[in-house]
């Protein structure tokens, strides 16, 4: 399965804990629920915070990868 489609994109890259999921608290408010942002970071402790994220704040992560040194979510906003 590929990557799905994607409403936004937010590009966190050479960012460290907690900037990159303090930018995706605020990003993902500009987006219209139902909507999916992408989201591209470098820092290792996003594949343990970004899923914690979107399950406290109910959204969906819908796909998680890695593609060399930068790990990829892809987050269907909740309500």
């Amino acid at each position: 399965m590929g990557a799905p489609d994607f409403d936004a994109e937010l590009d966190a890259r050479g960012l460290f804990c907690p900037e990159p999921v303090m930018m995706l608290h605020n990003r993902i408010v500009e987006i219209s629920p139902g909507a999916v942002l992408k989201v591209v970071a470098t820092d290792p402790s996003t594949t343990r915070d970004i899923p914690r994220f979107c399950q406290f704040l109910d959204h969906e992560l819908i796909y998680t990868g890695e593609e060399g040194t930068e790990f990829v979510f892809f987050i269907r906003r909740g309500l």
